[in-house]
């Protein structure tokens, strides 16, 4: 291997252990650190950010990714230091103050706004997310100051797929998923058939037996709970969270499903190419289609109902008389009354992630002041959803996101868009896919979704690890098809 290549190598991997440091602190803050400790994080993430800026950056990084390109490298080789230069140059534009400014108030701004939200108090988060959004732009201008700052923004977590290509499938979905929405909404109701309260440490035990059979590796990983579900980690230490609610034992084992989806993704990734972008995940749209892949196409089917409600039962014995059809719909139930977008069924779910990247884009944009943030938000619940919030706890102050960044919502349509696509390839490629679900028999699936997925990290770009997985663009028409066959049938429509 050539020596100048061995030097880019060496020293994006000390910039990729900072970024997992990094990744540590942010899942402490989450989870275990105590409500006083805001202070010292917010100086220890920021201080990283800027050494790990400060390497990114510097001079004897661009060197040698100069001496690396001249050199004879295989197709591998050339994709790592291809996403290397991108990282640098991109960074390079960027003044180091700024960054470590970011990082410090991002931090705080997480204590704002769980303060705000438990208060009911949008005016209090204003100020903190007015400055967030000056200084996300202001990062965006210098990457690209002929650009529009918003498009610069979405190429932080999909730098491949274009703003344009995810907004014309928020059309067709609008277009294929309004409708149905409507018949539905005329139509027999599914009932709830998990109604009562529902002991929290029972519902964790259930969470746990849930990661099990999927197989989950708790030897390289762990499951906690916080204020909003997330995944953190890399592919020796991925760990997931989730949260409960004592009337609603769904959302909790969907969203513990959910997260499992993101944690295999980590714990697919090459070993031997840890803090190399040869074992670094895609883009946030291809880790999104993990999560969104076993979460709907793998936990709300009925075969995995047929095999996973007799555990259920076990640990909530009072729904014992409830069939395993009956749990599927139940699971499946399209609630267009429902405010909470992690709450949400798989149909209705977009319509909040097109209502928050249209309000976002417009505040950015700065065709709407952060005072009328609110006003908006309920307007388009309302068009989109036939609801309004009575709070902004349940409106728009209900999400975290907008403290770490902003235009970084589409990327859970497009998850979802491609998780359809990834499982109609399964289904073609696999011998009865839905027969291993039913029998527990989850590695096939696991196989082939690291092999065709994971172990790539970002070898290849979005749209070519599309094709490479199934031989197609990345296109709606599997999720549209998939969405009016499935809840066609549930709704008899």
């Amino acid at each position: 291997m050539a020596d100048a290549y061995d030097d880019v190598l060496d020293r994006y991997e000390r910039i990729s252990a900072l970024r997992d440091g990094q990744g540590v602190l942010y899942w402490d803050q989450q989870v275990t650190m105590p409500e006083g400790g805001t202070p010292a994080r917010s100086k220890q993430l920021s201080t990283l950010s800027a050494l790990a800026h400060e390497k990114l950056t510097s001079d004897e990084l661009g060197g040698d990714l100069d001496d690396a390109e001249r050199e004879d490298l295989d197709a591998a080789q050339e994709a790592v230091v291809r996403e290397i230069r991108r990282d640098h140059e991109r960074a390079a534009k960027v003044p180091g103050e700024l960054v470590e400014e970011l990082s410090r108030l991002q931090s705080e701004a997480q204590d704002d706004w769980r303060e705000a939200k438990s208060n009911d108090d949008f005016s209090a988060f204003e100020p903190t997310l007015e400055t967030l959004v000056d200084l996300r732009t202001e990062r965006a201008e210098h990457i690209d100051p002929n650009r529009d700052p918003y498009e610069v923004m979405f190429e932080d977590g999909e730098p491949d797929l274009g703003l344009d290509t995810v907004e014309r499938i928020f059309e067709e979905l609008k277009d294929g998923l309004v409708p149905l929405i409507e018949e539905i909404r005329a139509s027999d109701p599914v009932p709830s058939v998990f109604e009562g309260s529902f002991d929290e440490d029972t519902q964790r035990e259930l969470s746990e037996d849930a990661l099990d059979l999927l197989g989950y590796d708790w030897s390289r990983g762990r499951l906690d709970t916080s204020a909003h579900p997330f995944t953190s980690g890399n592919q020796f230490d991925s760990r997931v969270t989730t949260r409960f609610h004592e009337d609603d034992p769904i959302d909790a084992l969907t969203a513990t499903v959910h997260e499992f989806g993101h944690a295999t993704y980590n714990l697919g990734l090459r070993e031997d190419a840890y803090g190399s972008p040869l074992g670094q995940a895609r883009s946030h749209g291809v880790h999104e289609s993990q999560s969104r892949f076993w979460e709907n196409h793998v936990g709300r089917t009925e075969e995995f109902w047929e095999l996973f409600l007799p555990t259920f039962k076990e640990h909530f014995p009072e729904v014992g008389d409830v069939t395993p059809e009956e749990a599927y719909r139940a699971a499946n139930r399209v609630r267009d009354d429902n405010l909470i977008r992690v709450e949400a069924d798989e149909l209705t779910y977009h319509m909040h992630i097109i209502l928050r990247s249209e309000v976002e884009k417009a505040f950015v944009s700065g065709d709407l002041e952060v005072s009328e943030i609110p006003s908006l938000w309920n307007d388009k619940m309302d068009e989109y959803l036939g609801i309004r919030p009575e709070t902004d706890t349940d409106g728009c102050l209900q999400d975290i996101h907008w403290t770490g960044g902003f235009a970084r919502f589409q990327n859970y349509t497009v998850g979802s868009v491609l998780a359809a696509q990834l499982w109609a390839t399964v289904e073609d490629e696999l011998d009865d896919a839905r027969g291993l679900i039913r029998d527990g028999n989850f590695e096939p699936i696991h196989d082939w979704m690291t092999e065709n997925v994971h172990r790539h990290g970002r070898r290849y770009t979005t749209d070519e690890l599309i094709r490479e997985a199934t031989g197609e663009d990345l296109t709606a028409d599997y999720f549209l098809d998939y969405a009016e066959e499935k809840f066609g049938e549930i709704y008899g429509l």
